[in-house]
């Protein structure tokens, strides 16, 4: 499984994310330059310039059309996907930690973090019409949340609901049409880093601080499997083709250059979604791993790392004809 390996970040990558067909993979990193890749050939298509820090999140919507992150400098930024430009900005008090597009993409979710004061913040935004004024446009709905900060998010059924997860590794789920909690429950220990939905939006993963990742049901929130590893988990995803899951994570950044790579555990693990069993590894970053993405067609994965690089590896026919042996 030789690797496409991708260079355009001069810092450690924070997210990687598909389009829906999966031609172009999106990518940011603590520079502040989000890039976009032709995930076939790992040749860049461009950059989109425009923040003044760390882009922490990023999301591309259903047709490729819109592309939004957020990032240090305060701000949540809409990008025009074909030619690169900004559509709309929005300023806030603090760094926009997560974002995502409503299914439909009729509507935008962003979080702010807790900094000097000022509480973190869910907000909910339209983006059908989104041009410069959208600064000046009030929010649908203005979310404060006076607990733990929220590090990660995802969108519910049918854009009725969204799923937070927060620094405590609690996991809330919102009703957007009265700005309510409906259920919450605190399964994980430590930060939830990251959370993804699966192919058909029944379930979704979560990674966490806590050396786990579990997967969770959508609308009740109930965990129903858990993955143990030995390391902080940074991120994992679910396969769209198989009952797998890959986790990537490693030791904190601060301790990485006193150990090797083999010490650090730097690498992908893949596990089998039921029955909880690790059947294979992938080594390559220098550094802890903080974004993994299946392919929309589950034929290859990708990986960001500390190391700054974007990894694209496609799965030799040995993966396609893997059982697992559940005895």
């Amino acid at each position: 499984m030789k690797p496409l390996i991708l260079h355009g970040h001069e810092r450690s990558i924070t997210q990687i994310k598909y389009n829906r067909e999966g031609d172009l993979l999106f990518s940011s990193s603590k520079d502040q330059y989000p890039n976009v890749w032709y995930s076939l050939n790992g040749e860049r298509l461009g950059t989109f310039d425009g923040h003044q820090g760390a882009v922490w999140a990023i999301d591309v919507n259903w047709d490729t059309t819109r592309f939004m992150s957020g990032a240090a400098d305060q701000s949540l930024r809409i990008w025009d996907c074909a030619t690169g430009f900004q559509i709309g900005k929005i300023e806030n008090s603090s760094s926009v930690r997560s974002c995502n597009f409503s299914y439909s993409a009729n509507m935008a979710a962003y979080s702010t973090d807790t900094h000097l004061g000022k509480h973190c913040e869910i907000l909910i935004i339209d983006v059908r019409n989104a041009d410069d004024s959208i600064e000046k446009v009030q929010p649908i709905l203005r979310i404060p949340i006076t607990g733990p900060k929220v590090t990660s998010m995802l969108w519910g059924t049918l854009d009725k609901t969204i799923i937070t997860g927060h620094e405590n590794g609690e996991l809330t789920q919102w009703d957007l049409r009265i700005g309510k909690t409906e259920r919450s429950n605190i399964d994980h220990v430590g930060s939830i880093n990251d959370m993804q939905m699966s192919k058909d939006g029944t379930m979704f993963i979560t990674a966490s601080k806590d050396k786990t990742a579990k997967l969770f049901d959508m609308d009740s929130l109930e965990c129903l499997k858990t993955y143990q590893t030995e390391r902080p988990v940074n991120s994992a995803a679910i396969s769209p083709l198989f009952d797998h899951v890959v986790l990537g994570g490693g030791q904190d950044a601060m301790d990485v250059t006193t150990t090797s790579t083999r010490i650090g555990k730097f690498d992908s693990r893949f596990f089998h979604l039921v029955f909880e069993e690790e059947f294979g590894r992938v080594k390559g970053h220098f550094g802890p791993i903080n974004s993994v993405a299946f392919h929309p067609d589950g034929k290859s994965y990708s990986s960001g790392g500390e190391d700054g690089y974007v990894r694209i590896h496609n799965f030799d026919p040995a993966y396609f004809e893997f059982n697992f042996d559940c005895q």
